[in-house]
């Protein structure tokens, strides 16, 4: 199946709207703002499809207009399902001036022999900030489907002003390359990745902060480094996906705080 989404914000009397929507089956989405008067614009991605399949193509789009702010949200863990050839899905989040983007999506599981490729790409302006993680989890562990699928492929890159600043590229094929070696997952079983770029925002507190808060987790281990640019990028190891999750979720707490404070 080939699928779109098309979204753009606007900014109205200092309030994010949703300006567009577009989406073809199987996705939808839906406004889930709470408070009207909030500048942030809270958009919830759903799908009517069980997850992933054999042959699917999606592509995603977000434009947020000049000084608007979108936090999009997810439903449920995003799988993939056995496959005979391959996935794919490409996101681009184009960001004006001004503009902030927040994308925490639930964790992916991938099934015994799915294929995945996917491509994140993010076009900031100046003074933008971006809030973007993801979790890859080891399958089906209560169904015998640890590390059985057959390669998951992910490259993210941030653009500032059209010049690349960071990219990131994991590529995991279990049956060619032990997971549990050095330099790879050595025993956990998830891993989480968050990027966070915000040119104004205080990072060496904010990485302090970030450190204290993963320091008091039990069973994870991770690493901060500063990235090229005003910003950082988060890895965590660990064996639940609820875990990993909620650590993503409270470090977006953080770097929200530290955004709306400068």
């Amino acid at each position: 199946m080939k699928a779109a989404l098309h979204v753009q914000t606007g900014l109205r009397n200092g309030i994010s709207w949703l300006k567009k929507s577009y989406a073809s089956t199987p996705f939808k989405v839906a406004n889930i703002t709470e408070n009207k008067t909030d500048h942030t614009l809270q958009l919830m991605l759903m799908s009517s499809s069980p997850g992933i399949l054999d042959g699917d193509e999606f592509k995603l789009t977000f434009e947020l207009e000049a000084g608007s702010s979108l936090h999009v949200q997810t439903q449920s863990y995003q799988r993939l399902y056995n496959m005979k050839q391959q996935a794919a899905q490409q996101m681009n989040v184009l960001l004006q001036p001004g503009s902030h983007f927040y994308f925490l999506p639930h964790p992916t599981v991938p099934h015994e022999n799915s294929v995945f490729k996917s491509v994140n790409n993010f076009y900031l302006s100046d003074g933008c900030s971006l809030l973007f993680g993801e979790i890859l989890t080891c399958g089906r562990k209560l169904s015998g489907e640890t590390f059985l699928f057959k390669s998951y492929h992910n490259i993210t890159r941030v653009f500032i002003n059209g010049k690349l600043a960071i990219k990131e590229n994991l590529l995991m094929k279990p049956a060619a390359i032990s997971v549990g070696s050095i330099g790879q997952l050595e025993g956990f079983t998830h891993q989480a990745s968050l990027m966070y770029v915000a040119e104004t925002a205080d990072l060496k507190q904010l990485i302090a902060d970030i450190i204290h808060l993963l320091e008091a987790e039990n069973e994870i281990d991770f690493g901060v480094t500063a990235a090229p640019v005003n910003g950082m990028i988060v890895r965590i190891l660990g064996n639940k996906a609820e875990q990993l999750h909620d650590c993503l979720k409270k470090i977006g707490l953080i770097t929200q705080h530290s955004t709306h404070n400068t």
